[in-house]
């Protein structure tokens, strides 16, 4: 009873941790994982923790208590339910950069120091644009590079993972191949295009491996990057429990390796998308198709700056809207479920 517990005495107030134990262990449940209380994920406030906190570690369980600890739950939950409002501002001041840096394109041009053939302004590369999709040059060319890099990127992904995961597992492999993969990753993806094009001719094959040469190495070098910094007591639990080497590597090794490991899949689209520009712009002809590279040439060839600018641009609006409609997300969820988002800029 609570008079018990009120009384002061020593044997009386015995079950208060068990009390305790099980309002952290409510606690858990609200949040929604059994293995940490809610401040540790959602950065919560710290009036709110420490409000929480004492109501918990309190040896009394009376009724201004259970409400100190329930206003302190309800602040908890009220900061995580703020975290995951709209923040406006991460949509308003990138669009708000990027008026200013087409304002002072347009400033730059107006002021003539070239001809406008030579730096077209916006409206003339916007007007090109729109010839380009009345053309069907634009979507043709936008489907055929996303389709060729998505595709590539996983290949590689499905490549480079079990090749990473077992260099980080196996020393004298990592000894022997390290230095290679590093060194592949250093080697620019269009040092490989002529030697492509004399393998597999003008197909779609030399996109696709100049994408793989390009992609691979920098995936397999984040994953042991990931590995290497795993604490070494998540190795010691998994051979006290059993582990075999291959439930070590999916269980273990890979689950706690996923921020380097997902650094790696960042970097390895990267070089895929980089990869395939290079092929695209050199590689013309026979089977490939019209990809952004292809028109980035196109342009060239005409000497077309608005073709050329279109083309960057387009380039450049592809990389950016995967980093923000995939990556973005992705790692953003993978530091909020680890409690390693409090703080940061992101």
């Amino acid at each position: 009873m609570p008079s018990k517990f009120l009384s002061g005495s020593a044997p009386d107030a015995a079950p208060a941790p068990s009390r305790d134990g099980d309002a952290a262990s409510s606690i858990a449940s609200r949040s929604g994982r059994p293995d940490a209380t809610p401040w540790a994920a959602s950065g919560a406030a710290p009036a709110a923790r420490e409000h929480v906190h004492a109501a918990l570690t309190r040896t009394s369980t009376g009724t201004e208590d259970l409400r100190e600890l329930e206003s302190g739950l309800d602040s908890l939950q009220s900061d995580t339910s703020r975290k995951h409002r709209i923040d406006w501002s991460r949509v308003l001041l990138p669009v708000a950069a990027l008026v200013v840096l087409v304002l002072v394109w347009q400033f730059y041009v107006s002021l003539g120091v070239k001809r406008r053939d030579l730096v077209p302004g916006p409206l003339d590369v916007l007007g090109q644009v729109g010839v380009l999709w009345g053309e069907g040059k634009l979507q043709e060319a936008v489907w055929t590079s996303l389709q060729r890099g998505v595709v590539g990127f996983l290949i590689s992904v499905a490549i480079a993972t079990p090749v990473g995961l077992l260099l980080a597992q196996v020393a004298p492999l990592r000894r022997a191949f390290g230095p290679l993969i590093s060194g592949l990753q250093v080697l620019p993806s269009v040092a490989w295009v002529p030697a492509a094009i004399i393998w597999f001719g003008l197909t779609d094959a030399t996109v696709y491996f100049v994408i793989f040469m390009g992609a691979i190495p920098s995936i397999i070098n984040g994953l042991i990057s990931g590995v290497d910094q795993i604490p070494p007591q998540y190795r010691r639990v998994g051979t006290v429990l059993g582990a075999n080497r291959f439930q070590m590597a999916l269980q273990i090794i890979l689950p706690a390796a996923l921020p380097g490991y997902l650094s790696g899949l960042k970097q390895g689209w990267a070089f895929s998308w980089r990869s395939l520009m290079a092929a695209e712009i050199i590689a013309v002809g026979g089977t490939i198709g019209f990809g952004l590279g292809s028109l980035l040439d196109q342009g060239r060839v005409l000497s077309d700056m608005t073709i050329v600018m279109a083309a960057i641009l387009l380039i450049l609006a592809v990389g950016i809207l995967i980093e923000l409609l995939v990556f973005g997300p992705i790692e953003k969820r993978l530091l909020r479920s680890r409690g390693l988002l409090a703080g940061s800029t992101r």
